[in-house]
């Protein structure tokens, strides 16, 4: 497993995901900008996984997917307390309890590690099983 690899993807989710947050929440879609932001991001996190994990699997192909997700969503969380909830959920009167704590953050959080796995059972383990069955 090439964890520097997972994690580095990770932030780049990362950073691809805060800014698709930022902007859906910007967009006057919604009265309500912040549930408005985080469906949007909802809908943006699995392509932006999925591209993560496809990323990661050129290089590596025998990391399981559950494991790569729970990196590349560590990478993601570590940066959410480091840079989201100081810079975009304090100043409005949010913390870090109302951050981790919502809903919202472990339904996105779970999605995460979900597609990373279907990611894996559809790309990789079947060309892993096929390698085995030319042995």
């Amino acid at each position: 497993m090439k964890t520097v690899r997972a994690l580095a993807i990770g932030f780049l989710v990362w950073i691809l995901g805060v800014s698709a947050f930022t902007a859906i929440y910007e967009l006057p879609l919604m009265e309500n900008r912040y549930l408005q932001a985080n469906v949007g991001l909802a809908l943006v996190v699995p392509p932006l996984v999925w591209l993560g994990a496809k990323l990661y699997y050129e290089k590596v192909k025998s990391t399981h997917g559950l494991k790569l997700g729970l990196l590349m969503l560590l990478a993601s969380a570590a940066l959410d307390a480091l840079v989201t909830v100081p810079m975009l959920i304090i100043p409005f009167g949010g913390s870090y309890a109302s951050f981790f704590g919502s809903l919202d953050f472990w339904l996105i959080a779970v999605e995460f590690v979900v597609v990373a796995v279907l990611y894996w059972y559809v790309n990789v383990r079947p060309k892993q099983i096929e390698s085995l069955n030319q042995l």
